[in-house]
């Protein structure tokens, strides 16, 4: 089980991007078409001024039974325990233990 704390960090992180998504994307359209240099530098600055947390790159994949982040698989959403663990008890549909 991850750390309380990193969860809700996480948490945080996706409401910033939520929140600041159509600006960063409005910014991003207005650097694409500015034309002089000094333009740019200036619309850079603007993006620059956003918070960190709100770009989609900071995003972390995370089990969504115990907060892991490490061995994940995005087809479930569940990092690798979980995911042995459930799979053994038939809990999801499709997948069975191979052996050879």
């Amino acid at each position: 089980m991850a750390k309380k704390s990193m969860i809700q960090r996480e948490i945080k992180r996706q409401c910033l991007v939520k929140k600041y998504q159509h600006r960063r994307q409005t910014i991003k359209n207005t650097i694409k078409q500015a034309t002089e240099f000094t333009e740019y530098i200036d619309i850079q600055k603007e993006l620059q001024k956003l918070p960190k947390n709100s770009t989609p790159c900071r995003l972390r994949n995370r089990c969504w039974i115990t907060g892991r982040s490490r061995g994940f698989y995005r087809a479930f959403g569940l990092s690798r325990h979980v995911l042995r663990e459930m799979s053994h008890e038939c809990l999801l549909p499709g997948v069975k233990k191979s052996s050879w």
